[in-house]
């Protein structure tokens, strides 16, 4: 007679995502302007690069995706990503920045692309759908759309279930406006709030935008809010959270991404009706995270970097035992984005002690 399989009482799944870095090194891909801007060459490597994953990588169920963003469970082969680009790095290509690729990583923009001007400069949101840069994407869109057989996956979105993703009003604001933004919150807050607000509003139109023209039904919204972390409770409640409040009600339930310690953002993020899930580093305390949203509310949660890059499998296992106690059995994601500096052995031993245990693989 066989032996059942382990009982996975802690609700665990685990996810494997692979980053550009990784693939350019195993590949030897470059990841250069064309691969951005030119979506049948996006696809042929894309193909490449989920073949890779898929064989190479088997092991670990790895899928090959922006961190955090795509799903492995919601991919399809025939879809094509257009202007599959971090979002804050589209909204400041619109305001002027310059697109900078990584051919060996991700890629980035020309850093603080609206500091020195003022708020009451930035185009009205409705006029993005006019610059160079979307009309592209759109023609872009329209060029897959009449291949039969292929689907276009516009900006904004990373599979076909409808989750959009973008980055918080305060994370694209440090990035378009500097480290100075941070100061400007108690100096100029006025100024600072104007700015969150064009965010929001920018992102509003171009979400909506993109997926109507893919016949896109949103589901759910993936907010980027990392550099949320270096702010207080008072600050985040008086300039976040409107912003996230705001994104629920225009675009759908809000998947709440921050990677830095945010322990001390918890209770003032659970007043907002609109967050439907979590999605932290692996520096946020679980155990409060269960007491303020209950057991049945979504976590996924990434080890902290230096346990993947240069931890032991006793130190990454002594990790996830503590998380799980913490997260005392409740629905719960754990994730990692493979980079080129991790552990391969840890990663696979980490995984199959995990399969070994809570049968959950």
């Amino acid at each position: 007679m066989n032996n059942p399989s382990p009982k996975n009482e802690h609700s665990l799944t685990l996810e494997t995502s692979v980053s550009k870095a990784f693939l350019a090194q195993a590949l030897g891909i470059s990841f250069d302007r064309d691969y951005y801007f030119d979506p049948f060459l996006r696809r042929q490597i894309d193909a490449r690069c989920h073949h890779y994953a898929a064989e190479q990588l088997k092991d670990l169920d790895a899928f090959y995706t922006e961190s955090n963003l795509g799903r492995k469970t919601c991919f399809t082969p025939n879809q094509v990503l257009v202007g599959g680009i971090q979002p804050n790095l589209i909204l400041g290509m619109l305001l002027g920045a310059q697109f900078i690729p990584a051919k060996q990583g991700d890629a980035d923009i020309s850093p603080a692309c609206w500091a020195g001007h003022a708020p009451q400069d930035l185009p009205h949101p409705r006029t993005l759908l006019e610059h160079p840069v979307i009309l592209l994407f759109d023609s872009h869109i329209r060029a897959v759309q009449q291949e039969k057989g292929l689907q276009a996956i516009p900006p904004f979105f990373w599979d076909a279930s409808g989750r959009a993703a973008i980055h918080g009003a305060l994370t694209t604001a440090q990035k378009f406006l500097g480290e100075n933004v941070f100061m400007d919150l108690l100096e100029e807050p006025d100024r600072v709030r104007q700015t969150m607000d064009w965010i929001v509003d920018a992102n509003i139109v171009l979400v909506r935008h993109f997926a109507a023209l893919c016949g896109i039904k949103i589901q759910c919204l993936h907010v980027g809010e990392c550099s949320s972390c270096m702010v207080g409770p008072s600050e985040w409640s008086n300039f976040v959270a409107p912003t996230l409040e705001r994104l629920g009600r225009e675009l759908g339930p809000v998947r709440l991404h921050s990677c830095g310690p945010s322990g001390h953002l918890l209770a003032a993020a659970r007043k907002i009706a609109a967050i439907a899930s979590l999605d932290l580093g692996g520096e946020t305390p679980l155990a409060p995270v269960r007491e303020l949203f209950g057991l049945d509310f979504p976590v996924s949660i990434a080890p902290p970097v230096k346990l993947l890059a240069g931890g032991s499998l006793e130190a990454l296992m002594a990790w996830t035992s503590d998380v799980l106690s913490a997260n005392q059995g409740g629905e719960l994601v754990l994730l990692y984005h493979l980079e080129p500096q991790y552990s391969l052995p840890v990663l696979r031993s980490w995984r199959a002690t995990l399969t070994d245990k809570y049968g959950f693989c």
